[in-house]
């Protein structure tokens, strides 16, 4: 444990660092603003990335209708805000626990499901969400909620995006992270041992959507408007995509793949109609030489590294004999 706290603590320290060298280049104005607002958009990706592999990758789940989750969250940080004048810190609290209880309510009924089953009645989910809110003129209808002040910037994102793994990080490593990856493993193994597995694909199903809430209300309180276009099953598509590609699993992994994937997309801005067939060259490519992402279901470490360099000297020395 020991051990283990000191890890935390190196890496919060280099995380601190970090917010300082990229703080002082936005004050600085060396970063521009469109590179601004992909590292906000990176920050974002993540969190909600993270929160859909503890879904997906750590309990064994098939869930693609995370962007409804984002979405509850976007629209009810912006009411707070807009409509009842409440502090950001509040709304982002209040978009996380709607979220959270919407996940609760949903996956009671749903979580008994299992693989393809599961992922059509999360995608048919998400799709409720976001036709609801398409009917709601309070929250601007098809129009969207516009007018939203933004509050977001580096310094919310940035931490959010910490607590967020640090949060689901720890919650892997406890035991109630052990009895989700025990569902992955082998489900009926997991009950046979006295596992809940009804309880723990819930607990990780509202987890992962309370965090999809807090990734929306920094989403729509950043680009000033709240529209029911931006959380259509694409994003969820999107998210699952950097879940793959960096490896169901793998924390890491999620980091990874939305840096990558937040930069090519950043990339191609001025190509709009390549962006879909890099990201489809990218997942058959991985899907042929690394079917189980970057990362597998390994986290980054030094004693990768370490692991790494030690095989290379080998394959050296037999090669030299």
């Amino acid at each position: 444990m020991r051990e283990v706290t000191k890890r935390d603590l190196l890496t919060l320290a280099a995380c601190l660092v970090l917010y300082a060298v990229m703080q002082t280049l936005i004050e600085f104005n060396v970063i521009g603003a469109f590179w601004q607002l992909n590292i906000v958009l990176i920050c974002i990706n993540i969190i909600l990335a993270v929160s859909l592999n503890l879904i997906n990758g750590f309990t064994g789940q098939f869930s693609i209708g995370h962007a409804g989750f984002m979405a509850v969250g976007a629209y009810m940080g912006a009411v707070l805000t807009v409509k009842m004048q409440m502090p950001f810190l509040v709304a982002i609290a209040a978009g996380a626990v709607s979220a959270g209880f919407l996940g609760f309510v949903i996956g009671l009924p749903t979580l008994r499901l299992n693989g393809d089953y599961l992922a059509i009645a999360t995608l048919g989910l998400g799709e409720i969400i976001r036709i609801t809110i398409l009917n709601i003129p309070y929250v601007g209808g098809a129009s969207g909620f516009m007018g939203i002040p933004r509050l977001t910037n580096f310094t919310w994102v940035f931490f959010l995006t910490v607590f967020s793994i640090f949060f689901i990080k720890n919650l892997i490593n406890s035991t109630h992270g052990r009895a989700c990856i025990s569902i992955r493993e082998n489900e009926i193994a997991a009950e046979a041992m006295g596992v809940d597995t009804t309880k723990y694909k819930v607990l990780a199903f509202t987890i992962g959507a309370s965090f999809a809430g807090v990734a929306g209300a920094l989403f729509s309180h950043y680009f000033y408007i709240a529209h029911p276009a931006s959380f259509t099953f694409m994003r969820s598509f999107d998210i699952l995509t950097m879940v793959v590609l960096g490896g169901l699993g793998s924390i890491s992994g999620s980091i990874t793949a939305a840096i990558l994937l937040t930069f090519v997309s950043a990339a191609l801005a001025s190509y709009p109609e390549w962006r879909m067939v890099i990201y489809s060259l990218m997942l058959i490519v991985l899907m042929l030489y690394r079917p189980q992402g970057l990362f597998g279901n390994k986290e980054l470490s030094l004693k990768m590294f370490g692991s790494l360099k030690r095989g290379g000297g080998k394959s050296g020395t037999a090669q030299g004999n």
